[in-house]
């Protein structure tokens, strides 16, 4: 595209490309905007060195190509949603303006991050809000590509999960690690009281002792005679979880261990946390489930050209273009986004207008954020910040959002 818009005089046209859904995965009332701190920092590394320009040539592009883009640097503007916040269809999550030849090359930088985080991010949502305010721990990087284990953990701490496994993401973004010992440590000794001891001695009483390798009854009276009362936890890995769970509450508190908490873990899903709320459990470990979106691992984003300067002029108006394709349209515009309540305070509207900015006298909450400028990133903040929006965001939905059965998007979309 770029070397025909090189040939054709067109590259250099002013334009604005719009990331959004078209529609949200069947049965889901929102989603969560996630990976925006991750795309600013690709943004900024994002370039075409010695090795990519010698592979253009190879591709075949003209001389004139490989020359554009070796000295590239996206030198436009781009407004976004506020990592953490809430979306449903239509939503302009992503705003990019700049020139064709800057702003066409960012697609697939842009999507395959964004689309992959924010599927995290929403499957998180629905978990957390599953289970009944219990912590949730992210253990899901064995069931996912090395570097998207590490994108999946720092989603989902996002959307309210307590923490992970992974320690390159707590090393790389800060998200609280934690994790258990699995069935190798156990069976790596003579017997499962070796293999307690041997974890106490080095991690101390608090720690959390998987007992479901052998008996998980007999399991759990080796457990507290090797840490005693103050055992931290017990993990509980396979069979009926909901059964085992309340068998096991009572054993503890019958051995006195009446402060020990049972993690459970064992490809769970948002449906599995919300059928153990009644359980006396008091944490969840959650893997293969999460980082594959819970059934939708990619948000479905497009990034889609909705507005073109009229002509090469740096100062000429925009144009709206719009897809008319069936089943797949789009609409053009440059656009603002707003978030309408009611008189309770509840969201009820995602309202979506033609221009730069929303009208004096619109009453609804604006949800872009000027992220780049000029090429220069200004739109980063801390990570809590973004786990702290969703909270703020999800907190101002319906209730009928946090429902797990099919249902219509949590909010209206009125264009205007």
């Amino acid at each position: 595209m770029l070397q025909g818009a090189l040939r054709s005089g067109t590259a250099h046209r002013r334009c604005v490309f719009e990331v959004f859904a078209r529609r949200l995965p069947e049965g889901r009332r929102y989603g969560v905007v996630a990976g925006t701190g991750r795309l600013l920092d690709a943004l900024e590394a994002f370039r075409f060195g010695p090795a990519e320009l010698e592979l253009l040539e190879r591709a075949g592009l003209d001389r004139a190509t490989v020359e554009a883009v070796s000295g590239y640097r996206f030198t436009g503007d781009i407004w976004g949603y506020g990592e953490g916040e809430t979306y449903v269809p239509g939503s302009p999550l992503l705003v990019v303006e700049g020139t064709f030849a800057e702003a066409v090359l960012l697609e697939t930088l842009i999507l395959s991050i964004l689309n992959f985080d924010s599927a995290v991010a929403s499957a998180a949502s629905r978990m957390t809000c599953a289970s009944s305010g219990r912590p949730c721990i992210e253990m899901g990087s064995r069931r996912a590509h090395e570097q998207a284990a590490v994108a999946a953990a720092r989603a989902a701490y996002i959307s309210g999960f307590a923490t992970t496994s992974n320690l390159e993401a707590s090393r790389r973004y800060g998200v609280p690690s934690a994790g258990t010992s699995a069935h190798a440590f156990t069976l790596l000794h003579d017997d499962e009281e070796s293999a307690f001891r041997a974890q106490v001695a080095a991690l101390g009483p608090g720690t959390t002792l998987l007992v479901d390798t052998y008996d998980v009854m007999r399991g759990v009276r080796r457990a507290v005679a090797a840490a005693g009362t103050s055992l931290g936890a017990v993990r509980l890995d396979s069979g009926d979880l909901i059964t085992q769970a309340k068998e096991v509450r009572e054993l503890l508190d019958s051995l006195g261990a009446t402060e020990t908490k049972i993690l459970v873990t064992s490809d769970l899903d948002e449906y599995a946390l919300a059928a153990m709320a009644a359980a006396p459990v008091d944490g969840y470990g959650v893997g293969t489930s999460l980082v594959t979106g819970s059934g939708a691992p990619t948000a479905g984003l497009v990034y889609k050209l909705t507005a073109r300067a009229r002509s090469l002029d740096p100062g000429a108006p925009l144009e709206p273009v719009a897809k008319a394709s069936a089943g797949k349209p789009s609409r053009g515009g440059r656009k603002w986004a707003a978030r309408r309540y009611d008189e309770q305070g509840v969201a009820r509207q995602e309202v979506i207008g033609l221009g730069s900015q929303p009208p004096a006298d619109e009453p609804g909450r604006p949800l872009l954020r000027h992220l780049v400028r000029q090429g220069e990133v200004i739109g980063r903040e801390p990570l809590d910040a973004a786990r702290s929006r969703h909270g703020e965001s999800l907190g101002e939905l319906p209730p009928h959002a946090r429902q797990l059965s099919k249902g219509e998007a949590a909010l209206e979309t009125v264009y205007v």
